[in-house]
Formats: structure tokens, C-alpha cells, sequence
């Protein structure tokens, strides 16, 4: 991976596996969270547009618990016990560094219980907070949970550091 150009799930070819798929788009969005995240200073990681939203920070915390709750507890059977009004709270009491190696960290493990699913596992009933679906309605929501909290992250990301060297993912793409 080179600094601005993170390994995306669609450039590593085709896969029949879905777990493999959901597990290369984790990867992918934990690298673009942490190139962009690595550009911010700590001020701006907890910066709010406005007092009843979120910052950068606060979303990075939501992921880590999120994640831990849905892929690791729920898919990998890893006891965590959520604090979830905690992740919306914290206004700096957790430094950016601290905050990104936790969301790294989850999602790297994350990916690890990911690959080993078994695909005729999918259809197993599992109850994760409250909800009763299945390991694939898990895999699914958890993907696309982290997918929409990283087009928040970056595009926060983008505004506050526009000025700066522009964060782009798919260069390739410039002459289209």
C-alpha cells in the first residue's frame, strides 16, 4: 500500500466467497480511516459541525465498538462487554493516536474472523443486540455500518484539510 493508495477489494480480482469479499472490503476501509485520520490533527479529530453531531473521533470509537460487538462477539463468539453512550460522548478524552489504533486493531481481527467463516455457516441464527438475524445478515450490516461511517470520515477529513495535499484513493481514475 502506497500513502495514498490503499488496496481496494475490487482491484485484488474476483472471489465466490462472500465472507472473503466482505473481509477485503473491512481491510479496505481501514486503510482509507487511517490514511485520512493520519492527516488530522488532534484538534480536528474531535471537532463537531455542530454540538449534536459527531467527531471523527467519536465515529472511530463508535466503529471499534460496533465492530467488536457485531463481527467479533457475535461471529468470532469474543465476550465484549459495549459502553455505546461512551463512544458518542468522548470529547478528547482519547487521543487520535489511541483512538485509530483501536478501530485499526478491531478491524484487523475483525478480518481475521471474517476469513474463517465457513460459508454454509452463514445461515446460522445469531442474536446480536437484540436483533435475531442470521451470520450473514451480521456480515452484511457490519460491512455496510462501516462503509457509511467512512464516507463520513472522509469526507470530514476532505473539508478540513483541503488545503493540504488532496486525499485521493483511485488515481487511476483522474483522466475520466
Amino acid at each position: 500500500m502506497s500513502e495514498s493508495t490503499p488496496t481496494t477489494a475490487l482491484s485484488l480480482g474476483p472471489t465466490t466467497s462472500f465472507p472473503l469479499l466482505a473481509a477485503r472490503y473491512v481491510e479496505e476501509y481501514r486503510q482509507k480511516i487511517e490514511l485520512a485520520v493520519r492527516r488530522l490533527s488532534e484538534d480536528q479529530v474531535w471537532w463537531r459541525p455542530h454540538p449534536s453531531s459527531n467527531s471523527v473521533g467519536n465515529l472511530l470509537l463508535h466503529l471499534s465498538g460496533n465492530l467488536s460487538m457485531w463481527v467479533l462477539e457475535g461471529l468470532g463468539g469474543i465476550r465484549y462487554e459495549r459502553h455505546r453512550s461512551e463512544e458518542f460522548s468522548a470529547d478528547r478524552s482519547v487521543t487520535r493516536d489511541d483512538a485509530l489504533e483501536r478501530f485499526s486493531l478491531t478491524a484487523a481481527k475483525c478480518v481475521g474472523v471474517i476469513e474463517l467463516l465457513n460459508e454454509g455457516a452463514l445461515h446460522e441464527p445469531v442474536t446480536v443486540q437484540t436483533y435475531e438475524v442470521n451470520r450473514l445478515g451480521v456480515l452484511f450490516h457490519a460491512v455496510e455500518h462501516l462503509s457509511y461511517h467512512t464516507g463520513q470520515i472522509l469526507m470530514v477529513c476532505k473539508q478540513l484539510t483541503a488545503d493540504s495535499q488532496p486525499l485521493e484513493f483511485y488515481p487511476r481514475h483522474d483522466s475520466e
